[in-house]
């Protein structure tokens, strides 16, 4: 709608232009998310469908299944120790997800807060661990973990895992961003640095530390290349370990192994839906764009 603006005798038209141009704008913003959104959930939607189809109907491309079954989840469970892969799973991610908070948060804290010589350029050296790709240290951590005896157990599992640069950057990223008067009234009614983080800069960490735990156990519960590496063991078999050694024992039971990755994804899916608020706000606080 164009309107008229009379200053001084001079009209100004098209000055409602932007207002529709601003309309039109996030309609079709509204249409391409929605339009993304689908196509990359229709992926999971595929996978799940599948799930409960027979081996005859899994490739029929029928969006709703023709034969509705549950017998291909009871077929995992069986056929292989599947239970235990997924008890493996959750221990390791859960471990490496407890001790890397842990330490990451001291870490970071550190170095946001403290001051010693040599701060930002040991920052500065985690930081550029990220720029190395994890098949560049492949051959030297299985050499240190043989060295070390730590293959074939959880401790060879956990251990080369609890490090990550992308944790400590974040808390630090968050740490930078609280305030500072809370901790110098706190030194100053005699608390020291220990007393301070764990009684004021922990209980305000909550939401950063929501959503790294979910990053931290979302990947390390997709691990793959580590545990096929360090572990030879059928009991600590992890759960993607455990999908690919059952595609290849049931190469052509598609609705086996889409069953399988079906409740290898279940957990992960239902710790993003209640956590999504907590990653969102961690994203914002932490300076990303």
């Amino acid at each position: 709608m164009a309107s008229d603006v009379a200053t001084g005798g001079v009209k100004v038209r098209g000055a409602g232009n932007s207002g529709s141009i601003g309309r039109t704008s996030r309609i079709w913003l509204t249409v391409l998310a929605i339009v993304v959104s689908l196509v990359s959930v229709f992926p999971v939607l595929w996978m799940v469908d599948s799930a409960f189809k027979t081996r005859s109907t899994v490739t029929d491309g029928r969006l709703i299944p023709k034969d509705f079954t549950f017998q291909n989840f009871v077929d995992v469970f069986t056929q292989v120790p599947f239970a235990r892969f997924l008890w493996n799973s959750f221990f390791v991610s859960a471990v490496i997800t407890v001790v890397s908070l842990f330490f990451h948060s001291m870490a970071a804290y550190a170095l946001a807060r403290l001051r010693f010589p040599g701060r930002e350029k040991i920052f500065g050296l985690i930081f550029s661990t990220l720029l190395v790709t994890p098949p560049v240290v492949l051959i030297p951590l299985f050499v240190v973990a043989r060295e070390l005896h730590l293959l074939n157990s959880y401790a060879g599992l956990i251990i080369p895992a609890i490090f990550n640069a992308f944790g400590i950057f974040l808390l630090r990223q968050f740490y930078l961003g609280l305030p500072k008067e809370l901790e110098e009234a706190a030194i100053v009614d005699g608390c020291g640095h220990r007393r301070v983080y764990w009684n004021i800069v922990l209980p305000m960490s909550r939401p950063i530390l929501s959503a790294l735990a979910v990053f931290f156990f979302l990947a390390n519960w997709n691990a793959f290349v580590w545990p096929l590496v360090s572990t030879n063991d059928q009991s600590l078999t992890v759960i993607q370990l455990g999908i690919a050694s059952f595609a290849t024992q049931a190469a052509s039971n598609w609705n086996y192994i889409l069953a399988a990755a079906t409740v290898a994804a279940l957990p992960m899916l239902v710790l993003f839906f209640v956590f999504q608020r907590q990653i969102v706000e961690s994203i914002k606080t932490s300076g990303l764009k």
